[in-house]
């Protein structure tokens, strides 16, 4: 009676002790560790490996954050970037023309400072034959950097004067790799970098120029968001903030993806894992049930007993979490460790959000997961003290439900920073749980059918599944979850993710030619054809400027997205076509048919949006100083990463082909083969080549790096798997001894138990592991099309694994995780079970 006397947190305490020294928290603390475990390293790593990719990505700009404007940035811009210890640098940018000696060619001239660039590294070449070493520092004075194409077409060598304005340059480098030309590399003139000391000489910039300054922005993440948010309602009418996702939609699309996959390994660990919480809480509720019984016979109040258990259950959870956060900081260092080699210098450091992340998440999970059954021990009359055949209370099943439901939900929302990917992966779970539910009670009626005509082991086996109908769909539920998690694991791995490598890849385009003439299309065609390099496709390219979307006309102004306002006030490359291309989808509408369509527009549905298109709505664009006009039929996606030749806008031929146009192609050009490049611009010295293949490889290395993440953060979810197959073979391991004292006290052998042990195992896990093949098939479609736009077939191993396997694997481990209970003498476990 004295222990009673105690405060309730003290008892509390004190039983949490006990129950830890009889082994009753193992599995129930195995479980919550692994969750939180997998939580914070998930955090930790995600974190920084989106840090990572934002990181790579500011090659694209040269930088975290620019300010790109038509007129000189106020140094307002960059006395509050210093101010918040953000570093700077500046561009300008500019068209001119360069002299050789009688050869004359336009370029675009870029003068850069000391700092420049802030992100990415500027590579150079001595000469053409010559390694990339790392430039370091700008151009000394009046020393020029310039692209290859460039002497190509001057004929000049390395270390040739060129006149550019009044100034005389020596062409001391050649340009290997320039971090920020891939943010627009569709330049028509080859580039020639000068330093911005040096812009006076050349004579070229007055107030009156047109020309493009850029202020450079870099520093940690949170200092350049809160500085994007100080500048961009106090930018001036021509200036713009540019982030490395509206650089490039190529790069915006692997980033995005990256990011949905490793949010998807993070949810999924998740959810397998609050699966074996439940199970293992079962299994804590049956072993506790004297104990409450022993108290309540004490004189122990039901709402004492309440509150020591919400005490046991806070303290456990946080001691469990702070474990769990504790494993999870080590396994993310592991993981760090394991892929430093594909990321350039060392990842950012970890913040402390994680951890409040990971013990918030472990006490939802326990509070919802665990909670409700425990609590239902309250309940537990003092009989049970002499009536052993009570058992344990039952729980309710709406207050279990909606306490897991509602962890479930919060969880999710909470964790997948996507309320698209939260919604899909939430509906799909409670499907899958609704399912395994309803087919598992299914089949634990047709094992009672099954069972009164059978005989021997199989009436055995079956009789054990119809015996126990919660416990065996409790069961068979948790089975199924854990293969869904390791079958999940395969549909990623072995589908989606080489799927997405696929979409870019090894000979995808590295090469542009723009800036083709009509009359050069056929013999471009003929030259390429020649020489064995199979393009693209030649396409026509119209420049115009959209000037009304149905009855109204358009202007920047109109839109407060600064994305919407750049495309309003820019021209568009405008293309036309009688088919569509490969890499493109119709999301909504219809694509034309026929050899002569009425005049209409495809649009592509991300800009769609951004400007306010839709279905049948007239634009009006001003090409050649002529406005023309014609409905939207059709959006479209576009797989802007496979780094073929693609437009926002495409008009049937009868609307755009009387359009002065000029033409542009795409093909793959090895390294080995780099010296037909002065050939093909000797042949056609009006035509551009833009060499993509750095930011080609910046993509690659992206999804590269998002894979080797997503498999590793994927292991969590198999170890999650693992352990809820586990919890629910223990879950009903104190029932099974009492259940076999009683058959071998009626003549059962060892074999015939065991022997029916494996045919109720293995019927549980061929019906989990055909309900699993489904679900994972079925949540691999809607990943594949809905969320990350890849395509999708089914696969038959997965099938075979998922079912055969899950039947076989489940057979096995029950068999062998209960035999214990075989080995026992039938009156120990009689006097065990009661």
């Amino acid at each position: 009676m004295s222990a009673l006397r105690l405060p309730a947190w003290g008892l509390a305490l004190r039983l949490l002790r006990s129950d830890w020294r009889s082994g009753e928290l193992y599995l129930l603390s195995a479980a919550l560790v692994l969750t939180v475990a997998a939580i914070t390293a998930v955090g930790f790593f995600t974190d920084r490996i989106e840090r990572a990719m934002q990181r790579h990505g500011g090659e694209l700009i040269a930088a975290d954050l620019a300010i790109d404007s038509s007129r000189p940035i106020p140094d307002a811009f960059t006395d509050e970037a210093a101010a918040r210890g953000l570093t700077v640098a500046r561009t300008l940018t500019f068209r001119s023309v360069v002299l050789a000696g009688d050869d004359s060619q336009l370029v675009q001239v870029k003068a850069v400072d000391d700092a420049y660039p802030l992100r990415g590294e500027m590579r150079l070449k001595a000469d053409l034959d010559a390694a990339e070493e790392p430039a370091g520092t700008p151009p000394p004075p009046l020393a020029a950097w310039v692209e290859p194409r460039l002497l190509y077409v001057l004929g000049a060598d390395v270390g040739a004067g060129i006149d550019l304005g009044e100034a005389r340059f020596t062409a001391e480098k050649l340009i290997a790799y320039e971090p920020d030309r891939g943010g627009n590399f569709f330049q028509i003139a080859p580039r020639v970098m000068i330093r911005l000391d040096d812009v006076p000489a050349t004579g070229l910039v007055t107030d009156a120029s047109r020309v493009r300054h850029r202020l450079l922005l870099a520093g940690p993440r949170e200092a350049i968001a809160d500085y994007a948010e100080w500048a961009e309602p106090l930018l001036p009418a021509a200036a713009g903030l540019i982030d490395a996702r509206e650089a490039r939609p190529e790069f915006a699309a692997a980033v995005d993806r990256a990011s949905r996959f490793l949010h998807l390994a993070a949810l999924t660990t998740l959810l397998v894992a609050g699966a074996a919480i439940a199970l293992a809480s079962r299994r804590l509720v049956d072993r506790q049930t004297d104990a409450v019984a022993v108290m309540r016979c004490l004189g122990a109040p039901r709402h004492l007993l309440t509150r020591i258990f919400a005490i046991r259950l806070l303290t456990f959870g946080l001691l469990a979490s702070l474990v769990g956060c504790l494993v999870g900081w080590l396994g993310q260092r592991g993981l760090a460790a394991l892929l430093a080699q594909w990321f350039e210098g060392p990842l950012p450091a970890a913040s402390i959000q994680p951890v409040l992340v990971g013990i918030g998440t472990g006490l939802v999970a326990l509070a919802g997961f665990a909670l409700p059954p425990l609590l239902q021990l309250a309940d537990v009359p003092p009989l049970k003290v002499i009536r052993r055949d009570l058992g344990p209370p039952r729980v309710s099943v709406a207050f279990a439900g909606l306490g897991a439901a509602g962890a479930l939900a919060l969880m999710i929302l909470w964790q997948a920073g996507d309320f698209e990917l939260a919604w899909k992966l939430l509906l799909g779970v409670v499907a899958a749980v609704a399912a395994l539910v309803a087919l598992g009670a299914l089949m634990v009626w047709l094992a009672g059918l099954a069972a009164a005509r059978t005989r021997g082991i199989w009436r055995l086996g079956l009789a054990g599944l119809a015996r126990r109908p919660a416990a065996a769909i409790l069961q068979i539920t948790g089975f199924g979850l854990g293969i869904l998690a390791l079958l999940l694991l395969a549909v990623v791995r072995v589908d989606l993710l080489s799927s997405w490598q696929q979409t870019l890849p090894e000979g995808a385009p590295n090469r542009f030619l723009i800036n083709i003439q009509p009359h050069e299309t056929d013999g471009l065609a003929d030259w390429l054809a020649a020489r064995n390099i199979d393009g693209a496709g030649i396409f026509p390219m119209i420049r115009g400027r959209l000037t009304g979307i149905g009855e109204r006309d358009i202007e920047p102004d109109d839109y407060a997205d600064p994305r919407a306002q750049r495309l309003a006030a820019r021209e568009f490359n405008l293309s036309y076509a009688l088919d569509m291309q490969p890499d493109n989808t119709v999301a909504a509408g219809r694509w034309w048919t026929g050899d002569d369509p009425e005049p209409q527009f495809s649009v592509e549905e991300g800009i769609a949006e951004t400007l306010g298109i839709g279905l049948g709505d007239r634009l009006r664009f001003q090409v050649a100083g002529e406005d023309v006009t014609a409905p939207v039929t059709n959006l479209r996606q576009v797989q802007w990463d496979s780094f073929n030749v693609n437009f926002f806008v495409i008009g049937t031929p009868g609307l755009l082909g009387d359009q002065p146009a000029t033409y542009i192609t795409s093909f793959y050009l090895p390294e080995s083969r780099e010296a037909l490049v002065p050939e093909l611009l000797r042949a056609f010295p009006s035509v551009t080549l833009i060499d993509v293949g750095a930011l080609l490889e910046q993509v690659r290395g992206i999804i590269e790096q998002g894979i080797r993440a997503v498999e590793y953060v994927f292991l969590f979810t198999l170890a999650a798997g693992l352990l809820v197959m586990y919890a629910g073979i223990q879950a009903s391991l104190a029932v099974r001894r009492a259940e076999h004292g009683v058959l071998r006290t009626l003549g059962a052998n060892r074999r015939q138990l065991l022997r029916g042990l494996l045919v109720e195992f293995t019927a549980a896990g061929l019906l989990a592991g055909l309900t699993a093949s489904i679900f994972a098939e079925a949540t691999g479609y809607v990943l594949a099309r809905q969320l990350f736009d890849l395509p999708f077939a089914l696969n038959p191993w997965l099938w075979l694994f998922g079912v055969l396997g899950s039947g076989v694997a489940i057979g096995l481990a029950g068999t062998l995780g209960t035999y214990r209970a075989l080995v026992r003498p039938p009156l120990a476990a009689l006097r065990a079970g009661g």
